[in-house]
């Protein structure tokens, strides 16, 4: 046929020369398709099948090189809600639902089925390619996996010098080996390098954490930069545009210059910026402004997404409430996962500091961190006044320390001196200090 929109193999509708004249019946039941002036519209999904684009060439033009079909851009979905019900029912393997019940990873349960550690039904497994269905009893270790608990979450203020992994090959520290004892296994929702601290969540639910680490989730991670050399806020604004670093693309970025503290002994300075990203590619705002021929020197992440870091001390870990998660976490947690009640746990604390790779003094004015966060030394208590009682103030009671100094500071008498004793006067009836009578022989 001479060129049209064709739906399997009946024609629709039929152009004359080219994509141009022609109306289309909009009682007809593809009315979804128009158009006009030779381009195709982009059309609405239908319910009629697939559409296929047929070759269409002008009359005359035998050798006239194959028209390409416009592409049709399907819009982007949102992250995808699968029930821990659905799962089952159609098969999860093995793997995925011990990581989804919090035993191990899925790289440490391939280990555990290797050493013959995992069993289904009393059988135990030979590789990971099992699916295990409802009904089915796993176990790791002899040991019963229960059912997977609800979704929870914490904020954990990140220090410097802690790799954000459950183990290293190196044998440097991690965020996981200093975390508070208290709770369970738990993993990361997105990195912070080892220079970088601030916040980071942590989650019981892999599949969450998937979730909001993808850019379409729509998170904006916001973050506090302190970089030395020059620049201005017309440079920064050129980021909103996107920015091509080393054959990397990133997308817009915002960023705020906050302040700038001249040194005069480089001829730079050292700015404060605040940089608010979508992506999250790896060290991708220190590439950035590396590209601006800035060094960051210090890099604190403030928020992610709707949770901020606010005032949580350096090593501490506090959950997030059931009600909040319900509310912000809604279109990513499966309604089986989401968790009940109100009441969460409270602040939780490092036991005995945080260890770090961080040598002694090797941290400098520009790591913005300390080594160790050491528990605050516990205050002396305050002196309680009895209802009634008036507080001495401040000029009194300087009083009474040099009061109490000078008669530190005054000689002792003699053994078996006499003290001048007080005696009314007679006249006046005041207090008068008389002298000691000598003794008669």
């Amino acid at each position: 046929m001479g060129g049209g929109v064709a739906e399997g193999n009946r024609r629709i509708f039929a152009f004359r020369n080219h994509l141009a004249s022609g109306r289309i019946n909009k009682n007809g039941a593809n009315r979804c398709l128009f158009s006009v002036r030779g381009v195709l519209r982009k059309p609405k999904r239908s319910a009629h099948g697939v559409m296929v684009m047929i070759d269409h060439r002008r009359h005359g033009a035998q050798n006239s090189p194959q028209r390409q079909a416009p592409t049709l851009e399907t819009p982007a979905k949102g992250p995808e809600i699968v029930s821990d019900a659905a799962a089952v029912a159609a098969g999860e393997r093995v793997a995925k639902a011990l990581a989804r019940a919090g035993v191990a990873s899925r790289r440490e349960v391939e280990r555990y089925i290797a050493e013959g550690r995992v069993a289904v039904n009393g059988k135990p497994l030979t590789g990971p390619a099992v699916k295990i269905e409802a009904g089915d009893i796993l176990t790791v270790d002899g040991q019963v996996v229960n059912e997977r608990e609800p979704t929870r979450l914490w904020r954990y203020h990140k220090p410097v010098g802690l790799l954000t992994t459950h183990s290293d090959p190196g044998g440097r520290p991690t965020v996981f080996e200093n975390l508070p004892k208290g709770l369970p296994r738990v993993i990361s929702i997105g990195r912070l390098d080892l220079n970088s601290e601030g916040l980071l969540l942590l989650t019981n639910d892999g599949a969450l954490a998937r979730a909001l680490e993808l850019p379409k989730s729509g998170w904006i991670r916001r973050y506090r930069v302190r970089a030395f050399g020059r620049t201005d806020q017309a440079k920064l604004d050129k980021l909103k545009a996107g920015v091509t670093v080393e054959g990397v693309a990133y997308g817009p970025i915002e960023a705020r210059l906050d302040k700038v503290t001249r040194t005069e002994s480089t001829g730079g300075a050292n700015l404060w910026i605040t940089v608010a990203i979508a992506e999250g590619k790896n060290r991708e705002v220190r590439r950035v402004m590396e590209s601006l021929g800035l060094k960051v020197n210090r890099l604190i992440r403030l928020a992610y997404g709707p949770f901020a870091l606010t005032t949580l001390p350096v090593g501490a870990v506090e959950e997030v409430g059931p009600r909040v998660i319900r509310e912000l976490l809604a279109d990513f947690i499966p309604p089986e996962s989401m968790p009940k009640g109100d009441r969460a746990g409270g602040l939780l604390l490092p036991a005995g500091g945080v260890k770090t790779s961080r040598r002694p003094g090797a941290a400098g004015a520009g790591s913005g961190g300390a080594e160790t966060a050491k528990p605050k030394a516990p205050e002396k208590p305050k002196k309680v006044y009895k209802a009634g009682w008036a507080k001495p103030s401040a000029p009194k009671i300087a009083k009474m320390k040099r009061t109490t100094a000078a008669r530190a500071a005054k000689p002792a008498e003699g053994v078996g001196a006499s003290r001048p004793r007080t005696q009314p006067d007679r006249a006046s009836g005041r207090p008068t200090t008389s002298k000691p009578r000598p003794k008669s022989r």
